[in-house]
């Protein structure tokens, strides 16, 4: 069975194929199965989120689909920014406004506590279902940001597991205890508790 994966991040694309390939025989994106567009993301949560992106393209094309939605949940400042992470500093996506924004928001705070957290998932027109993971990681966030690696928050969230920032970790190392790996892991497990 053919899975179409609602982004076009090809590094994403193969990591979700190799890990759900005893499940799809294909693992396409959404542009390769011929679909540019993509729903706006109105949803109040990001399972809300993750559910708008697979219906939408699965709906579209007529075939299994599979979108994530993540984000950074920090404590002192209520969970923001939450589902807007990605524009939290406003239009157009802005790595390092929203960096700039959130140090300043926590500028004298001594309750840095943050997660990362993610839903997958995986709509099956066919069948008019969905199952969703979700998956969280825990640390802080620091007050300068620290390595070059990842992207978005990654410089400034310190990960509790791997004593650094997901900015001076390795992509391996980061993976092994992300919440999008962590989100993956749980959706596959219903899906074997499916098969």
């Amino acid at each position: 069975m053919k899975l179409v994966i609602a982004s076009q991040n090809r590094g994403k694309i193969r990591e979700f194929a190799a890990l759900l390939s005893p499940w799809f025989s294909e693992v396409i994106s959404m542009g390769e199965a011929g679909l540019t567009e993509s729903p706006e993301e109105t949803g109040q949560t990001f399972a809300q989120n993750a559910l708008l992106k697979a219906r939408f393209t699965a709906e579209r094309l007529g075939l299994p689909a599979l979108a994530d939605d993540s984000g950074l949940e920090v404590e002192a400042l209520n969970g923001e920014p939450g589902v807007r992470s990605a524009r939290f500093a406003g239009e157009p996506c802005d790595d390092e406004a929203n960096n700039r924004k959130l140090l300043r928001l926590l500028e004298g705070r001594t309750d840095r506590r943050a997660r990362f957290v993610s839903s997958i998932v995986l709509y099956d027109p066919a069948k008019n279902r969905a199952l969703c993971g979700n998956g969280a990681v825990y640390g802080r966030i620091l007050e300068a940001p620290r390595g070059e690696n990842g992207f978005g928050y990654d410089c400034l969230f310190f990960s509790d597991e791997l004593g650094k920032s997901f900015g001076e970790a390795s992509a391996e190392e980061k993976n092994g205890v992300s919440h999008r790996a962590r989100a993956l892991a749980d959706l596959m497990r219903q899906l074997g508790e499916r098969a």
